[in-house]
């Protein structure tokens, strides 16, 4: 009988933990906090601790340089930020400092990259070399099966607030019951906060297109998802997984005919929720992890 796979994830607990598988036959998970400027030395200690066979970084580009040379587990990491397109010219102030963040990222504290995004590995070459694309797993806690809207939809939205999205939320928010969770939302709230809506809004962080994990989260809650234009898609088909929006007014429309009839996109919520499948954590990691062990072992790593 093979031994179970101990996986360590590494990241900031109020946006990566919902990507925790659950324990099982093949996966012993656990999770350990890791934000910018944080001591390197007790992530060390902890990772040592829990002798983990492989270990996901999420944002590599805040790691020192060398932390992870020479420790006895392969290591992978996860590009979860945005970069400019080739196809969309000059980049954006935002897209900038991220792309200079990863500029400064040791590509040698790596066995393997993986990026939310196929749409950035240009970008990201000149930093890393991205090995895979995927969007952010789905922990298993938080599917939930569809139920019928009745009454007054209540609608969700997580994410912070930037100009875009404020332009695009406010008639909702002044109209509707749409609650803005802003700031950092731990694993066990956002689970209630879930449990506790029925439609789930994503906009994007600036005027240009992108594919958040809230998507993910949505389906696999159940929800009915409104979204902006999302690219790269994922498998997911705008009008059969979820509803488009394309700016304030296509949003209040798509609210006003949620209150005047509930179960309008039932069908939409179905099939997006049989979507959310493709994204549950302890489908997603073992297949993951295994191909890195065997790509690694045949190709080899430039991690010391």
């Amino acid at each position: 009988m093979h031994r179970r796979l101990r996986l360590a994830l590494v990241g900031q607990a109020t946006f990566f933990q919902t990507c925790l598988p659950p324990a099982s036959r093949t996966l012993v998970p656990s999770f350990h906090e890791f934000r910018r400027d944080a001591d390197a030395d007790a992530l060390l200690r902890d990772l040592r601790a829990a002798e983990p066979d492989v270990v996901c970084v999420f944002r590599p580009e805040l790691i020192p340089k060398g932390l992870l040379h020479g420790f006895d587990a392969l290591m992978l990491g996860f590009l979860t930020e945005p970069l400019p397109r080739e196809s969309q010219g000059a980049p954006n102030e935002d897209l900038g400092r991220r792309l200079w963040e990863l500029e400064q990222v040791d590509a040698t504290n790596f066995d393997r990259v993986v990026a939310f995004d196929p749409f950035i590995a240009p970008a990201a070459s000149g930093s890393l070399d991205v090995w895979r694309s995927i969007p952010l797993p789905v922990g298993d806690r938080y599917y939930r099966p569809v139920k019928p809207l009745r009454g007054k939809p209540r609608l969700l939205f997580v994410g912070r607030s930037t100009p875009h999205r404020e332009r695009v939320l406010m008639d909702v928010k002044h109209h509707h019951d749409l609650l803005h969770l802003a700031f950092g939302v731990g694993a066990n709230e956002l689970e209630q906060a879930l449990d506790e809506h029925d439609v789930g809004i994503n906009v994007h962080n600036q005027d240009h297109p992108s594919f958040e994990n809230r998507v993910c989260l949505h389906l696999a809650a159940g929800h009915l998802v409104l979204s902006e234009w999302l690219s790269p898609a994922h498998g997911l088909e705008l009008g059969l997984d979820y509803i488009e929006i394309t700016g304030p007014g296509s949003l209040y429309h798509a609210a006003e005919m949620l209150g005047r009839f509930p179960g309008l996109w039932h069908r939409v919520r179905v099939r997006g929720r049989l979507k959310a499948e493709q994204f549950r954590a302890s489908r997603v990691w073992p297949r993951l992890l295994h191909d890195a062990i065997a790509d690694v072992g045949a190709f080899g790593s430039v991690r010391p």
